[in-house]
């Protein structure tokens, strides 16, 4: 049986542990996404989303079992199958700009904050997540943890 979910965007960390089997959170990770092949689930990604992914999972100082260019690629081919890839509108610069004002961070984290501008810019308010503190702060979004 699938779990039900609202349509939201998948962080970078939840498909990295869909692929990890030793993770601690691979079970929930999968079911997530696995709701998400269900038809009328709408689950969403962004091209930084991807690319950190990539980054990620093909890194040995960052998972225990990198993947080679190939496999990542292939990974990321399935994923497309059914995650849906937010664009980035035009003013999507313009609504980063305005979180880094009022949540000024420094280095990495402003990630976080180009995956707040993007969902702001297509009206999405959901995030799945096991970071959630990295997104707790912004009182608009519901933050999600897969279980």
């Amino acid at each position: 049986m699938t779990m039900s979910v609202e349509p939201g965007i998948v962080d970078t960390n939840v498909l990295i542990y869909a692929l990890d089997t030793a993770a601690p959170q691979h079970t929930a990770a999968l079911a997530l996404l696995d709701a998400a092949r269900e038809d009328g689930a709408t689950l969403f990604v962004t091209s930084q989303i991807l690319c950190e992914f990539y980054a990620v999972v093909t890194n040995p100082r960052r998972v225990a079992r990198p993947r080679d260019a190939a496999e990542a690629l292939t990974v990321l081919s399935e994923i497309l199958a059914f995650l849906h890839v937010l664009p980035i509108p035009a003013g999507t610069i313009d609504r980063l700009l305005d979180l880094l004002r009022r949540r000024p961070v420094t280095g990495s984290d402003v990630f976080d904050l180009q995956i707040v501008a993007t969902m702001q810019a297509n009206d999405v308010q959901r995030i799945y997540t096991f970071n959630t503190a990295d997104f707790d702060v912004f009182t608009e979004l519901s933050v999600v943890t897969p279980s």
